[in-house]
């Protein structure tokens, strides 16, 4: 059940990231709701990936970002099984 629950929680943030990033292709999307609230879910995570300089004016800092998160979910699943494992 936990496992589960925490693959939700990342494939829904994931799909948050990826709805955020495609909202830039719409002008005002930021300014409605879902895009105010998308800046406040999404923002703090890819602000920690702005070090990665645009190339060509593209910017790949999401496409890192989630990568990242890819591997902290596979992380975390891995580490929470092991320790499920010691426990049983």
């Amino acid at each position: 059940m936990l496992f589960v629950l925490i693959n939700y929680l990342f494939y829904g943030y994931s799909l948050a990231i990826v709805i955020y990033v495609f909202m830039s292709w719409f002008p005002g999307a930021y300014q409605s709701t879902l895009g105010r609230w998308l800046r406040q879910i999404c923002e703090p995570y890819l602000q920690l990936f702005n070090f990665i300089p645009p190339i060509m004016g593209l910017s790949f800092a999401p496409w890192v970002a989630l990568i990242a998160l890819r591997f902290i979910h596979i992380g975390l699943l891995f580490v929470l099984g092991m320790l499920l494992r010691i426990v049983m």
